[in-house]
């Protein structure tokens, strides 16, 4: 591990080009003197943890462009920094990846909800299950797992992007797995709600079928929402809402899903969920600590 050989300084990230921001990518693995740009830790059992992709420092802007269809919760655009690498899970945390921790510490679903399989997403966890997931991938391989912030979340899905989407201001059934049906509207959006598989089927799809952005991350544009570590903001420029005791915390979820509307596919665009929701369209992915 070698804290001092972040690049310096620390680049404008919508200034640089894809080549240089896979450059740039590939220099922050080689500081780290890791193996790749993407690569995976060790279980105790010898089972690999979640692949993981390097993400660089550098700055960038998030929220909502002017030029965008959005609601005030997405805005305004700030500037931000961050200033150091860590790496992201290159997918969404699968059923099995969360099953093999649920083997080891006795976590069962709830019985009524809805359960997937293999290489699509887990979902119907709390916020709280998916911290002890990292905390549990951390005691296992001995590097530090967390839950990314809002900002490490957009920043990592732009990819040095200042457009709507990592690819631009158009997204397409080939780079995200949205509702189609759903007329685009970011103006109004839908509240969050709880369903059990009595009411809907669950519509996520195995990860990684779609394509990836500039960092190799996959499933960053819909499939399922993702929880972030960070506390709702009413917007860009409010406080977060402070913990209250006996409520409970409301947080910032990001990257849209199969059954939302394409805007909701937006790297800006996030909801109000939470820490304790359960839903078939909710789920996260880990940060690791470089």
């Amino acid at each position: 591990m070698h804290p001092d050989h972040a690049p310096s300084p620390v680049p404008d990230s919508f200034a640089l080009g894809p080549g240089e921001l896979i450059a740039l990518q590939v220099e922050t693995a080689r500081a780290f003197d890791l193996p790749d740009t993407h690569f995976h830790d060790s279980l105790r059992d010898g089972a690999a943890a979640p692949e993981v992709a390097v993400i660089p420092a550098g700055a960038f802007e998030y929220g909502a462009g002017g030029h965008e269809a959005a609601p005030a919760q997405d805005r305004p655009r700030r500037a931000a920094l961050i200033e150091r690498p860590f790496a992201l899970g290159v997918f969404p945390v699968t059923t099995e990846e969360f099953e093999a921790y649920a083997r080891a510490t006795g976590w069962r679903p709830r019985p009524e909800l809805v359960w997937l399989s293999g290489r699509k997403p887990a979902i119907n966890v709390r916020q709280s299950d998916a911290h002890d997931y990292c905390a549990w991938l951390s005691a296992e391989t001995g590097r530090s797992y967390r839950l990314p912030t809002e900002q490490e979340w957009e920043y990592a899905c732009r990819a040095g992007a200042a457009t709507a989407f990592p690819h631009g201001d158009r997204v397409g059934p080939d780079e995200a797995l949205y509702n189609a049906s759903q007329s685009f509207d970011a103006a109004r959006p839908r509240r969050p709600r709880l369903m059990t598989r009595c009411f809907v089927r669950c519509g996520a799809q195995a990860v990684g079928r779609l394509k990836p952005n500039r960092w190799g991350l996959h499933d960053m544009l819909g499939n399922v929402w993702e929880f972030t570590s960070s506390h709702w903001t009413r917007d860009h420029a409010s406080l977060p809402e402070r913990p209250v005791a006996g409520r409970v915390q409301a947080v910032v979820t990001k990257g849209g899903s199969w059954f939302d509307g394409p805007e909701d596919c937006r790297a800006a665009a996030r909801r109000r969920r939470l820490e304790n929701e359960l839903d078939i369209n909710l789920g996260f992915r880990v940060a690791r600590t470089l």
